[in-house]
């Protein structure tokens, strides 16, 4: 298990061609607890954006793993750090696609090691459909002497939020949204989960990611073309979220233990 900057840092991910159907796309929505008609009924469907981040991976059935050039980590000891994605078309409901990617960065934390991603998405004719943009938090991994990059710490605006979003999660989130293709066991097995620390398996960070994405999005009315979050604690199946917003900023919290935070544009 190792983390060599000198070859990791700007490699290239490859190039990865993948498509969607109407049917993926509800699945996803379902996955969130998305059940109105316009996420769920082909005929009004309207693809949320947080769709893409999975959707080159949607059909993959074996557990991810973390080796990349210069990069060989045992996917127990990692968490996902940040999610960034920003839109430059609508997605159709159905469609093929092109995901270039590279490692943009590796950050040494002294306890913990920051691997972030980059994935420029487009159609096959080369139009910009998204960017995305990941954070992966490997414990242990650190100490190999580079450079440490910014700080993970965002302040809130002072004073009280615009509005407050409640959004439950159910018990079962976790099983549903690994029909998404994230097949990490870490989210349905308890032994691996308490190899990896967690008391009971714990709801994909990107379920999280999207069902705030997606109450944001309700309460607006309007698109979110830019939406970044950073996981700042674990979320079980079932725990209830609520989403305190500023203008362009959020906190999300499981009873006031904040577990996501970041920021949006609607421009």
């Amino acid at each position: 298990m190792s983390i060599d900057p000198e070859i990791a840092v700007g490699a290239s991910l490859g190039v990865r061609e993948f498509e969607w159907a109407a049917s993926d796309v509800i699945l996803y929505h379902l996955a969130l607890g998305a059940t109105e008609l316009k996420y769920a009924f082909e005929p009004q469907l309207t693809v949320l954006p947080t769709f893409g981040i999975v959707a080159p991976t949607f059909h993959v059935t074996e557990p991810p793993a973390v080796v990349f050039p210069g990069i060989d980590i045992d996917l127990a000891d990692t968490l996902h750090g940040s999610q960034q994605i920003t839109v430059h078309a609508p997605l159709p409901t159905s469609g093929k696609a092109r995901a270039t990617g590279r490692i943009a960065d590796v950050y040494d934390k002294g306890s913990a090691a920051v691997i972030v991603t980059e994935y420029e998405v487009a159609d096959l004719d080369g139009t910009p459909l998204y960017t995305m943009r990941s954070e992966i938090f490997a414990r242990g991994h650190g100490g190999f002497g580079g450079n440490r990059g910014p700080s993970a710490r965002s302040t809130l605006p002072d004073g009280p939020p615009d509005a407050v979003l409640v959004t439950q999660t159910l018990p079962q989130q976790a099983l549903w949204y690994q029909l998404c293709g994230d097949r990490n066991p870490l989210h349905v097995d308890p032994e691996f989960a308490a190899r990896a620390g967690f008391p009971r398996p714990i709801l994909h960070g990107l379920c999280t990611y999207g069902m705030v994405y997606k109450s944001i999005v309700d309460h607006l009315g309007s698109a979110v073309p830019e939406f970044q979050a950073r996981f700042a604690g674990v979320v079980l199946p079932g725990d209830t979220l609520s989403t305190r917003l500023w203008n362009d900023r959020f906190e999300t919290s499981v009873a006031d233990r904040p577990v996501l935070t970041g920021g949006y544009n609607i421009a």
